[in-house]
C-alpha cells in the first residue's frame, strides 16, 4: 500500500505538470512542469521524501529501461538524422556541460541554503 501511495504522488504531481502544460502556452515540457512541482513541494516540505523515497528509487534502478523506446525511434529515424549529425552532436555536447553547471549550481544553493538551518 506504502508503495501505492507514493506511486499516486509523482503521479498527481506528473498529472499537475500535464494541466500547468495545457493552460500556459510555453514551449516547456509537461515532465520539466511536473518535477519543478515536486521539486517546490519537496523543498518547502508540502511532501516529505519518506512519502516518495522507495518508488523514487525503483524509478531511478529502472531508468536505463525507460531510454529503450527513444533509442529505437532514433534508430528508425536515422535517415533524417544523418543529413544534420554534426549539427546534433555539437547541440547535445553543448546543451549537456550548460544542464551539468545548471545542476551543479542549484545543487550548491540547495547544499547552502541547508547548511544555514
Amino acid at each position: 500500500m506504502k508503495y501505492l501511495f507514493q506511486f499516486l504522488v509523482i503521479l498527481a504531481f506528473a498529472f499537475a505538470g500535464e494541466l500547468l502544460h495545457h493552460f500556459i502556452h510555453l514551449p516547456i515540457p509537461a515532465s520539466i512542469y511536473g518535477i519543478a512541482l515536486l521539486f517546490l513541494a519537496l523543498e518547502i516540505r508540502v511532501v516529505k521524501v519518506k512519502d516518495v523515497a522507495d518508488v523514487s528509487s525503483f524509478f531511478i534502478a529502472i531508468m536505463p529501461v525507460l531510454f529503450l523506446p527513444p533509442a529505437v525511434g532514433i534508430m528508425e529515424s536515422w535517415g533524417l538524422i544523418s543529413e544534420n549529425w554534426l549539427a546534433i552532436v555539437a547541440v547535445i555536447v553543448i546543451s549537456t556541460f550548460v544542464v551539468m553547471g545548471f545542476t551543479g549550481l542549484v545543487s550548491q544553493v540547495v547544499i547552502r541554503r541547508r547548511r544555514k538551518k
